[in-house]
């Protein structure tokens, strides 16, 4: 899921919105949130669109690094492109950790709203 992570946190940065990138790819904003939670298959023409939303090489995106874990018996059927198979956390972990942080803070705020929501529906 690392490079769906990065997609994200580069399309951030940028201070692109999912709905932006949606209009970009000719579809629902739904459907590009699923593409970049990794759900929803990303087609190479859509990689480019992507990439070229974003001003960065389709390789930036997809690859992290040339140390860590070698992807070369994956079970994934992604055929996303050619790109290097070997990822590193290293490089990356300051936007992987601020990314945590992001969605630590969304699931705290939507357990206090379920949480309000259930003393609601109690009383």
């Amino acid at each position: 899921m690392m490079i769906y992570e990065k997609l994200r946190s580069i399309r951030k940065q940028k201070g692109i919105s999912q709905k932006s990138m949606a209009k970009i790819l000719s579809t629902d904003t739904s459907n590009y949130s699923r593409k970049e939670r990794g759900e929803t298959k990303i087609f190479n023409d859509e990689w480019e669109k992507i990439a070229a939303a974003l001003e960065v090489p389709v390789e930036e995106i997809k690859e992290s690094s040339r140390n860590l874990v070698s992807n070369e018996n994956s079970t994934f059927n992604d055929n996303s492109g050619n790109y290097n198979k070997y990822y590193s956390f290293s490089e990356h972990v300051n936007d992987y950790i601020t990314l945590l942080k992001e969605q630590n803070e969304m699931l705290k705020e939507e357990n206090l709203r379920l949480k309000k929501e259930l003393e609601n529906f109690k009383k």
